[in-house]
């Protein structure tokens, strides 16, 4: 029988690597979405693709009634979910001193809360079947900070402490919960650089480059599996050795 993952905001960029990668490796996946767009439609081809199961479900993470109503939907669909990804997030980036009240909460609604409201409503399934995988996408911006991303950082940073907090409370029914912290990764968000400022970026990478979105689900694609069993509570940066 199949594996089941949930990956939210799976759409396009990393989310939609994991999504990929993982179908790659025979599970099924269950995709998250806010808005239908073309992205959806063409990244749920590529999945079915390889002869797994595909369930899109909409929902906007920072609302608990949505998350609560997509797990339903996969539950009624799978009987199970055995991998959590929390992957959606936002940025509104701007320094402290032009940032309004709206650009902090709504970074923290979305990339924060959104992983508490997601992960509330999968643990019970998984603490039932005494077996899951959850993995939350922070950053290395959680881990060092970074100008002009108080909002995101903050964020990233409070994904940290839910991890290793989560990771102790329910350690005992062999469900691990671990963080992968990605640094400057090539995707649409990164797109709109220009080719001077990427290569400023990678001067300050050992390994001299941006990472790509197979970088980070890859080591998804580990930690979900049985070979990261004994692995749990732990940050993984995933940055050429730009925070060490």
């Amino acid at each position: 029988m199949s594996k089941v993952a949930f990956i939210t905001g799976a759409t396009r960029g990393i989310g939609k690597q994991i999504a990929i990668t993982l179908a790659e490796n025979g599970y099924d996946i269950c995709l998250n979405y806010r808005k239908e767009n073309d992205e959806l439609n063409n990244t749920k081809k590529e999945i079915e693709n390889n002869n797994v199961k595909c369930l899109t479900v909409q929902g906007d993470v920072s609302s608990f009634d949505d998350c609560k109503k997509m797990c339903d939907e996969i539950i009624a669909e799978f009987g199970k979910i055995d991998v959590l990804v929390n992957n959606a997030g936002i940025t509104k980036d701007t320094l402290l001193m032009r940032m309004s009240k709206e650009d902090f909460e709504s970074v923290i609604d979305v990339n924060l809360t959104g992983t508490f409201n997601v992960t509330k409503n999968v643990v019970p399934f998984m603490m039932k079947a005494r077996s899951g995988k959850i993995i939350n996408i922070s950053s290395v911006v959680g881990v060092a900070g970074n100008a002009g991303q108080t909002n995101y950082a903050a964020s990233k940073a409070g994904i940290i402490g839910f991890t290793k907090s989560l990771a102790k409370e329910i350690g005992s029914r062999n469900i691990q919960v671990n963080a992968v912290a990605p640094g400057f990764i090539e995707t649409q968000m990164t797109e709109v650089l220009s080719d001077s400022v990427k290569e400023e970026i990678s001067k300050n990478i050992p390994l001299k480059r941006m990472g790509t979105t197979t970088d980070v689900a890859n080591l998804v694609k580990f930690l979900a599996s049985d070979d990261s069993s004994y692995i749990t509570g732990q940050v993984i940066n995933v940055d050429g050795g730009m925070v060490m």
